[in-house]
């Protein structure tokens, strides 16, 4: 709703309404908090289909996804997904949102609310099981999503078929185009050099063991140098932005927001949009996160 929106937004920097958010709702003051969009990601790409690309198999990708774009992806930072669909679609990968996607349930088990995980299982699972029966694999702009698909609900449920069919068929967006480019199917020619980044490597994505596919991927910009932090921001879900955890949250985020000021990098980056705002939050010129898709999709020139 465009008006709420923007009264939330506003509120979200307001010194008087953060006070009394901290009292009443225990938000920390000085936690950085997204802001929110009326024209969410479904709303940009409701109805979105590219006929005239012609998915491209390989040993271990189909070549055409379907975008699980999560709450965050939607609400508070849909550009993402934008960057995601042109990044792929630049390399002959059609993509197709999953429409009425529900949280993925990682919040929720971060707090232990299984009832409320089994609830969103039963409502996404049939969706992203049908979206690979239809021929599509699964990709999500946020590790923990991704994670929560191919590690936690299987573990859950480990006699669901369906939660199996799912993991099976779920990437991080860096890892499917890691797999495309040992393909041969991966453009490599770029318009623009990325210089150096500064590539903070989620936790969520670390745990899931394959590799730094978004550093080799960037990697393959010429004249661009990516140095990777493999430690925690300190963000951890909602535990950075809670009054008794945000000063602490800083503090294990403090190796972290050193390491990317020292580097004096052209950019800094994360996997988890979350994590790159936490990086911000703890560095003295507020400087603001370069996703990786949007740098890639920079790197591209589209």
């Amino acid at each position: 709703i465009p008006v709420v929106v923007e009264i939330v937004n506003a509120a979200n920097k307001n010194k008087i309404a953060r006070k009394a958010m901290d009292k009443v709702l225990g938000v920390h003051p000085e936690a950085l908090l997204p802001a929110y969009h009326s024209r969410t990601l479904e709303k940009r790409l409701a109805g979105h289909r590219r006929g005239d690309l012609t998915p491209a198999a390989t040993e271990t990708t189909r070549g055409k996804v379907a975008l699980f774009g999560t709450c965050y992806g939607n609400y508070n930072e849909p550009h993402l997904g934008e960057d995601l669909v042109a990044v792929f679609e630049h390399n002959g990968i059609p993509v197709t949102l999953v429409e009425h996607g529900r949280c993925c349930g990682m919040p929720k088990l971060e707090l232990g609310d299984l009832a409320a995980i089994e609830t969103l299982k039963k409502h996404n699972i049939p969706l992203l099981a049908n979206c690979v029966d239809e021929g599509y694999d699964i990709v999500a702009p946020v590790p923990s999503c991704v994670l929560m698909f191919k590690q936690e609900l299987p573990l859950l449920f480990p006699d669901d078929p369906q939660v199996a069919k799912v993991r099976d068929a779920i990437f991080d967006p860096f890892e499917y185009l890691a797999l495309r480019h040992k393909a041969g199917l991966l453009k490599t020619e770029f318009k623009k050099p990325l210089g150096k980044v500064a590539y903070h490597v989620a936790c969520h994505l670390r745990v899931q063991n394959i590799g730094l596919k978004t550093r080799d991927v960037l990697n393959l910009v010429p004249e661009t140098q990516v140095e990777p932090i493999e430690r925690c921001s300190g963000h951890n879900g909602t535990y950075a932005v809670k009054s008794e955890y945000h000063e602490e949250s800083m503090k294990i985020g403090k190796p972290v927001f050193t390491r990317v000021e020292k580097s004096e990098a052209d950019h800094y980056s994360s996997d988890c949009p979350m994590a790159g705002h936490q990086i911000e939050n703890g560095l003295r010129d507020g400087s603001e996160p370069t996703h990786p898709l949007t740098l890639l999709r920079q790197a591209y020139g589209i």
